[in-house]
């Protein structure tokens, strides 16, 4: 089993992905030249910190092995190495998709996540 890494995606953006077959990036994404994803330990502060509020958001987790040497660990956020996509994201590489609700005080609710 390969490592899963996750994007947060606005639903309607994810959409258009799946009808493509590939992700080619959020707006800060295509600004920076990479797609941000996190890790299972760090997603949950991403969500609070750039996501805060937001409904109608989706959970993406990928294959981190379908990815290749697009993906790059950099240093980001408090010195925590995040994944980098140096690429577009095919869709095949995603494991599954689920919604990311509101809870209370603003905050997501996460499903379960595989490190």
């Amino acid at each position: 089993m390969s490592r899963l890494i996750y994007k947060i995606c606005p639903a309607p953006l994810w959409r258009e992905a799946e009808e493509r077959g590939v992700f080619t990036g959020a707006p800060i994404d295509i600004q920076d030249g990479f797609i941000h994803f996190s890790t299972a330990s760090q997603v949950q502060e991403t969500a609070a910190r750039h996501f805060s509020g937001q409904d109608g958001l989706f959970l993406i987790a990928v294959e981190e092995e379908e990815l290749g040497p697009a993906l790059k660990y950099e240093v980001s956020r408090g010195g925590q190495l995040f994944p980098h996509l140096y690429a577009s994201l095919p869709v095949n590489a995603v494991r599954w998709v689920k919604p990311l609700p509101l809870g209370g005080e603003g905050g997501h609710v996460f499903p379960a996540l595989d490190a």
